[in-house]
């Protein structure tokens, strides 16, 4: 969320920010009712206010008839007035949380994912000398994957991962986990179900609360037993990514300025219901509901220079990740009407697929400054006793799946073998080099 303040003294430049992100959001409407709900508040307090001088007036004494009049007519008019405040503070937060950042000044104006702007590009598309498999076919044929008999147990898009593919995926996530671990992130594996505010304080709820026809999250629907017997209803869900959990361990607290920056990097299981997703990639392993990651977050102080270099950092670890594994890859700076309301800039990771002819997405990289942090109420003391929100950061180092497709369908072999990226082979088996054909 902005502040209200900040959005007041930059109406115009809130409107076109939503706009541009494709957002519906009347903010004159929400600056109408903050009016109102402030003018609220304030008959709020001068009625307790009254009611608290009445009570000590009366309080050495019986309370004449009079005060005992006032004293009813208080009771009702506070009641009546609290009554509209929550009506309205209902209306109040439900605009609050749609209300867009205003992006960078150097982020792309676009209407869709067609304004995205390539900014850099790395690595030789492989050229084949005999007809290449797709990751589908390959994985098949080495019996690494089991899309059919996951399918039968987990449903559409299930899968099972099979043999030298274990240790591969395996060896995908230790690689990135070491490497950011070199590079002084705080490793973590997180809650991967979790409560209701973490997933809206982050961000993936497109409201308040979760919406099934719209957000990607699973909702777990049994209850839970406390400690001492009774059931808990509490709603809990299932993490797209670390990232909800990650930012949440810091939910409500103040940091010192001296903890800043903080870089965590966190190893989880990932669930997406892919919902928006409906007829898009429906064969093979690049849209899945399960698989693992290892994301990159940072919390700096309240300065967007400072964020900037954060950001830039995570993407250059990325960026040397898809490197040292060999793969050609691409940076696109992500356009206005492809990014979701809360960031300030975002940049993807798309590395080449030869069964797609072109670049998959493999990561992204998010800079949110203190729009999650308002949600989640984290913040930090300064040298000079004040406090502020933090600013929050996001990367994706590795998912499981796509870079393992990208690995199997660009380094085959004529022989039908997978070449084994050289910096991943100190994690497998025996050092293995090569995933060979069964004989």
């Amino acid at each position: 969320m902005l502040d209200i303040n900040f959005i007041k003294e930059n109406k115009e430049a809130v409107k076109d920010a939503a706009k541009k992100k494709n957002i519906t959001i009347d903010i004159d409407l929400l600056l109408r009712i903050d009016k109102e709900r402030r003018e609220l508040q304030k008959q709020s307090d001068e009625l307790r206010a009254e009611r608290n001088e009445l009570a000590k007036s009366s309080g050495q004494s019986r309370p004449s008839a009079e005060q005992i009049e006032r004293g009813k007519i208080l009771k009702t008019k506070i009641a009546e007035t609290e009554n509209s405040l929550t009506e309205i503070n209902v209306k109040y937060f439900e605009l609050m949380v749609k209300v867009p950042t205003i992006p960078s000044g150097d982020t792309p104006i676009g209407k869709d994912d067609s304004g995205n702007i390539e900014i850099f590009k790395w690595g030789s598309i492989p050229k084949f000398d005999f007809k290449p498999k797709s990751h589908v076919e390959l994985a098949h044929d080495l019996d690494l994957f089991d899309l059919e008999r996951g399918a039968k147990t987990a449903g559409y898009r299930g899968y099972y991962v099979k043999n030298e593919a274990v240790s591969l995926q395996m060896a995908l996530m230790l690689f990135a986990l070491e490497k950011l671990i070199a590079r002084g992130y705080s490793p973590m594996i997180p809650p991967t179900l979790v409560r209701e505010f973490a997933l809206f304080g982050s961000g993936y709820f497109s409201g308040k609360k979760y919406d099934p026809e719209v957000d990607e999250i699973y909702k777990i629907a049994n209850e839970e037993v406390e400690s001492d017997g009774k059931k808990n209803k509490e709603d809990k869900f299932l993490i797209g990514t670390a990232e909800p959990s990650l930012l949440a361990y810091y939910a409500n607290e103040v940091l010192e300025e001296k903890q800043l920056p903080i870089r965590m990097c966190g190893f989880s299981q990932c669930y997406r219901s892919e919902i928006g997703s409906y007829g898009k990639d429906t064969k093979g392993l690049y849209r899945v509901h399960e698989f693992m990651k290892v994301e990159q977050v940072c919390i700096c102080r309240a300065d967007i220079e400072e964020s900037n270099q954060l950001h830039l950092e995570m993407l250059e670890i990325s960026k040397e990740l898809h490197r040292d594994l060999g793969l050609p890859f691409r940076v696109l700076s992500i356009c206005t009407g492809d990014m979701s309301a809360g960031k300030y800039k975002m940049f993807d990771l798309e590395a080449w697929m030869p069964s797609r002819n072109s670049y998959g997405e493999t990561g992204s990289a998010s800079n949110f400054l203190d729009w999650q942090s308002r949600r989640l109420n984290v913040k930090y003391r300064t040298k000079d006793n004040e406090n502020k929100f933090v600013y929050m950061l996001n990367d994706t180092a590795l998912p499981s799946i796509r870079p393992m497709i990208a690995i199997l369908e660009n380094f085959q072999q004529s022989d039908g073998s997978i070449l084994i990226p050289e910096v991943l082979r100190k994690f497998m088996p025996g050092n293995m080099s090569l995933i060979k054909p069964k004989k």
